[in-house]
């Protein structure tokens, strides 16, 4: 009985580690310093050994990088980032790197690690030249060809550096020699910068970041300080990650591969769903089209396009498979259509936001009993008359790019802020919010965030969201759940994306070209 209950905690803790290796979560500040904590009590191992650990991995990325003719300045601080920049100036002597180390220790006092780790730098037999810093600070010479490594601060900073911190910073940033940034770029906070003072961050080349990316990394304002980034393997617990309850996920081909539903051989057009897309107003027939054909190749049995009578020889031409209802005003959509036999509806690219469409819009909504994937111009209208907000109905998705979202919701300083506040949205929607960007944020009624982890800058072009409403609008007509159809149809949207620039390149790719990568990127994700 004894050997069966140790086998059945072995199996639940193997399918724990099995789930997170499936999903990659994001950890908080907070969350970090309890991994290493439950690592150093599970494994176990000494805190001391860990971050011996880490400054291998450290001292490997950079030797990758840089050999032993350029001269290397350390820069460590009172904490454990000081502590790895130390062991990293130990073994870089090692290697025959000519490095000096400046500590600062202004208020008299070094994490346990760091003393430590300043002690065996001290005693270690070619020792580095190693200037501790109490009080006045004169600052070495750095010029071209020369290498920084900053680690003065790291994941547990929670204000904006200030005094001769601030002034280090700013001492560095503005010499030409190369950074290399220990976790966190000194001054980067690991989620909230919205009050942070930009001039005091260090702008690094390279950030070596340990065991996983930080939210802060995936917000664009940021990209200025991180330079390249290269996250390192520490082999922190795998355990100890799974047990962790993380609000933010990023989204990975294993997940999205067992999202996928299995297509039984016996189906035919009407067991595999039927999506309606109200879109295109005249002269926006082009939103029309990219939505419908992105349906069609998404998997779904049927596509009813509903569109002014305008719009109907383009429409019957570009997409034959789709069948076509007519609006009864000539130029916009002004009638909500009957939903009892579609799936699910896609509704707003390209429709127009005048005022007949405006309360064709609301009324379409509030009487369509499947699930709503809402974007464009029903999104301005609703930015427009925000009391109509109240009768969106539960499950709804929205996807709007972050100025769709200020227009909503208020203008916001920056990444974060516009985050918190399209997380605030779909907890008070009940609903989903896509927050379009180069890492997509599904924000969920439970306050979950899941990123999206494929995409390039050549899909920053017109109708590239049409596009992504089409797919997210065919999933839930074939039968996807909204979670599942916003997970796959963000993750099938970048990799769709990615195939197209692979051949290309991102500069020529527009929007219909997502489309035509489409069955490839589903193919990539099933193999």
């Amino acid at each position: 009985m004894q050997n069966y209950k140790k086998n059945r905690e072995k199996s639940h803790r193997l399918a724990i580690i099995s789930y997170f290796c499936i999903v990659m979560k994001i950890f908080t500040s907070n969350q970090i310093h309890e991994l290493d904590k439950y690592t150093i009590e599970h494994e176990p191992v000494k805190s001391i050994d860990l971050m011996e650990r880490a400054a291998r991995a450290l001292t490997g990325a950079i030797v990758e990088r840089w050999d032993a003719e350029v001269p290397v300045v350390v820069f460590a601080g009172p904490g454990n980032n000081g502590g790895d920049a130390l062991a990293v100036a130990r073994m870089l002597t090692d290697l025959n790197y000519q490095v000096q180390t400046y500590l600062f220790n202004i208020s008299g006092h070094l994490s346990a690690d760091c003393a430590e780790n300043k002690q065996r730098l001290i005693n270690h037999r070619g020792s580095p030249l190693l200037t501790e810093v109490t009080q006045e600070f004169d600052p070495p010479r750095l010029e071209e060809g020369m290498l920084v490594v900053d680690g003065l601060f790291g994941s547990g900073l929670n204000k904006p550096l200030a005094g001769g911190f601030s002034s280090l910073v700013k001492y560095i940033n503005a010499s030409p020699a190369q950074v290399v940034s220990i976790d966190v770029p000194s001054g980067l906070m690991t989620e909230d910068n919205t009050y942070n003072v930009q001039a005091n961050i260090i702008r690094a080349d390279l950030t070596l970041t340990l065991q996983q990316t930080k939210l802060s990394f995936l917000f664009a304002e940021n990209q200025q300080f991180i330079g390249e980034l290269k996250v390192l393997d520490i082999r922190l617990s795998e355990e100890g990650m799974a047990k962790i309850d993380a609000q933010y996920t990023m989204i990975g081909k294993e997940e999205v591969s067992r999202l996928l539903l299995h297509r039984n051989p016996h189906a035919h057009k009407g067991t595999m769903g039927h999506a309606l897309i109200i879109a295109g107003s005249y002269g926006m027939a082009g939103a029309a089209v990219l939505a419908t054909k992105a349906c069609l190749r998404s998997g779904v049995g049927k596509v009813t396009i509903h569109t002014p009578r305008r719009n109907v020889q383009i429409l019957q031409t570009t997409v034959p498979e789709a069948v076509l209802h007519i609006d009864r005003e000539e130029t916009i959509f002004s009638e909500a259509m009957p939903s009892e036999d579609y799936q699910a509806l896609g509704i707003g690219p390209g429709m127009g936001t005048t005022e007949q469409t405006c309360i064709a819009m609301i009324s379409q909504l509030r009487r369509t009993q499947c699930p709503i994937v809402a974007d464009a111009d029903a999104l301005n209208i609703l930015a427009a008359r925000h009391a109509w907000m109240q009768q969106l109905p539960k499950g709804i998705i929205i996807t709007p790019h972050p100025k769709e979202l200020e227009r909503m919701e208020g203008q916001c300083i920056d990444s974060y802020e516009r985050l918190t506040k399209a997380r605030h949205l779909a907890e008070k929607l009940q609903g989903y919010v896509v927050l379009k960007g180069h890492h997509t944020a599904i924000c969920m009624p439970d306050g979950h965030i899941s990123f999206n982890s494929t995409g390039n800058a050549g899909m920053a072009t017109a109708g590239s969201g049409d596009v992504l409403t089409g797919i997210i609008t065919g999933l839930l007509a074939r039968g996807y759940k909204q979670r599942e159809a916003c997970l796959l149809g963000v993750y099938l949207h970048g990799l769709a994306g990615d195939l197209a620039a692979e051949e290309l390149g991102e500069e020529s790719l527009i929007a219909s070209d997502i489309i035509k990568y489409l069955p490839k990127a589903f193919l990539r994700v099933k193999s």
